[in-house]
């Protein structure tokens, strides 16, 4: 689809009548006229001596004389000495006068009157004097324009273009060309699209629905984490429908004058309206869309301004005629209510993380833009990505062709994206990082430590790879576990392993160098195991000691979950002090699983120090000899 952009639009005519403007430009260049331009346009006039005068009309060289009485001088034409004709100026010396005359009558070729033409060409006149003035005048009045932009457009509020103020500044997306998206670009999101699919149908086929009673949504609301292609999903159903397409942010309404985001609200929905049907596509919608507060400060803000307007015309616009608007947020717990019920937002579709099945699909879609190895098992890359969402998927395919490029081969392997999903979650290896041996041997336990208590236990995730190269993330070694298959549940006893499992590095520590001799590498382990044993407490319910009562309650859940405990100070005490119980119980079971195959550890963690970098079926092996 061919983009439009507000840039392409002309401003409005100024306020003032155009006669006004003529009036002035008249005025300027009838005073140049009277002024400036005769002085310009005479001959350049040489003042010479009387009896430089009097030698010249004897040389023959004088072809015109004025005499101007009222400035005493004469004026005449001659010939200077190397032949062209210059205009000369001189005083009138006191004698009879008719000497002069008589002189000036002997040579028939000199003619002598009152005045002489000094004037320059007619065409030339008519253009310094009327067309050069008018071009200046054009040329000045662009560049001050192009000034005044300029200066104003750092401004706060959009204040760069006083012609635009009340203008949308929507990208308009037209019939005639693509976006580039359909449906096709999108995987992973199975539900998302057959909800929108009735959206594009809709556009397409209206009649049919018509028929049995049926109205269209007026509003759509994307809702998700950030990068699982909601933005990515309105474009493809503007692909899909072949309507016009209007695309703006939310952000893009906030403007510092009150009153002029609605303005903004409204010349939307008028272009839209003209150019039905259509599809209005406002992304991080949150920016506007917040709760109202009526109480402090700023009850009548711009931003609530903005939302009623946007609520006014929600309720304003026909869905029959074909106008669906399409908003997008990862914040749905912060809209007003009003924006929400049925009537504006009719249908709420959720686009989530994508699943196992989800992963590999958008793998095989980003892994159409590159040259990809024959061999490589997007399986295997799908389950070491659990929890990613598209757009770090798409990252991962493009570190992985990055990475081949560095190595020199046109093509893709599978330890590219191997390299690059540890790339993308502990960072790039550190080559040139300098660790001494005692703290190397020290890493080496620690890794092997968390290794070997998952190995031990029941219900954990393999281990598929253990290293001690240091990563720009700051670890100094990390322990890969990936799941085999998709879990969305855990139980309690799975839950208690994994706290087992972060607290088996400090453990190994622990055993081999003694406690006085445990480090800090373990400062990331502490706190994934606090936060997972607060969350069994608190909203789990995985104690006997609180039951089933939510004593935390979660907001922001698409933007990493912040939590806030809501229960009384006596409460929270508990809580802590069953955390600590939870993580102190799982470390002791860390250390006794350590001691009980002290000998295991030693081997393995000499193993990792000599080899650096070693995998889980290579782990396994040494396990179980």
């Amino acid at each position: 689809m061919k983009e439009i952009k507000d840039s392409d639009v002309k401003p409005s005519p100024p306020k003032k009548p155009l006669f006004f403007y003529y009036l002035v430009a008249l005025i300027v260049l009838m005073l140049l006229n009277v002024f400036l331009f005769p002085s310009m346009l005479e001959r350049q006039v040489y003042e010479v001596p009387y009896s430089q005068f009097l030698d010249m009309v004897d040389d023959g060289r004088v072809t015109q004389v004025a005499l101007d009485e009222t400035n005493r001088e004469i004026v005449f034409l001659a010939t200077d000495e190397s032949g062209s004709e210059a205009v000369y100026q001189t005083g009138i010396w006191p004698d009879d006068g008719q000497r002069l005359l008589s002189q000036l009558r002997e040579n028939e070729d000199i003619q002598f009157t009152a005045e002489i033409p000094t004037q320059a060409n007619p065409i030339l006149s008519f253009l310094v004097s009327w067309i050069l003035p008018i071009f200046i005048f054009i040329l000045l009045g662009e560049l001050l324009s192009r000034w005044m932009v300029k200066r104003m457009g750092g401004l706060p509020g959009g204040m760069g273009n006083a012609m635009t103020f009340g203008k949308s500044g929507a990208k308009v997306y037209v019939e005639e060309a693509s976006t580039g998206v359909t449906f096709a670009d999108v995987a992973g999101q199975d539900e998302a699209k057959e909800a929108l699919m009735e959206v594009v149908d809709f556009l397409h086929e209206p009649e049919k629905y018509a028929a049995i009673g049926a109205k269209l949504p007026k509003g759509v609301l994307l809702v998700g984490p950030p990068g699982t292609g909601k933005t990515l999903l309105a474009k493809a159903v503007a692909g899909e429908a072949k309507v016009p397409f209007f695309s703006i942010s939310g952000s893009e309404f906030v403007e510092m004058f009150v009153g002029m985001g609605a303005a903004k609200v409204r010349d939307l929905f008028k272009q839209a309206g003209e150019k039905a049907p259509c599809i209005v596509f406002i992304d991080e919608i949150d920016a506007i869309g917040k709760k109202r507060d009526t109480g402090g400060y700023g009850g009548n803000d711009e931003r609530e301004q903005t939302l009623n307007q946007l609520l006014a015309e929600m309720d304003g616009f026909d869905s029959s005629k074909g106008v669906v608007l399409l908003a997008a947020t990862n914040r749905p717990e912060s809209l007003d209510p009003a924006l929400m019920r049925p009537g504006r937002f009719d249908r709420r579709v959720r686009v989530e993380l994508p699943d196992l099945q989800g992963r590999v699909a958008i793998l095989k879609v980003h892994g159409k833009h590159v040259h990809i190895d024959g061999d490589v098992d997007w399986d295997a890359i799908a389950r070491a990505t659990a929890g990613a969402s598209g757009a770090e998927l798409a990252n991962i395919v493009n570190e992985g062709a990055l990475r081949a490029v560095r190595q020199g081969r046109k093509t893709v392997t599978q330890a590219d994206l191997e390299e690059s999903v540890e790339t993308v979650i502990a960072g790039a290896q550190r080559k040139n990082a300098v660790i001494s041996p005692e703290e190397k041997k020290l890493v080496s336990y620690h890794e092997v430590g968390h290794a070997l208590v998952a190995a031990l236990q029941t219900h954990s995730a393999p281990v598929t790879k253990i290293t001690i190269i240091p990563r720009t993330s700051g670890a100094l070694g990390y322990t890969m576990q990936v799941d085999q298959g998709e879990r969305n549940l855990m139980s309690r006893a799975e839950l208690i392993n994994k706290i087992a499992t972060f607290t088996g590095g400090r453990a190994a520590e622990e055993l081999i160098f003694g406690p006085d001799n445990v480090t800090t590498g373990a400062s990331n382990d502490i706190e994934q195991a606090t936060k997972l044993a607060r969350a069994m407490i608190t909203r789990y319910g995985m104690t006997e000691a609180f039951d089933m009562v939510a004593l935390e309650t979660v907001t922001n859940q698409y933007l990493g979950g912040d939590t806030s405990l809501a229960c009384s100070a006596d409460t929270a005490a508990e809580i802590d002090r069953q955390v600590v119980a939870t993580v102190k119980a799982a470390h002791q079971k860390a250390l006794a699983l350590l001691r009980e195959n002290e000998d295991k550890l030693h081997a393995l963690a000499g193993y990792l120090l000599e080899k650096e970098t070693i995998t889980g079926e290579e782990f396994m092996e040494r396990l179980n000899q």
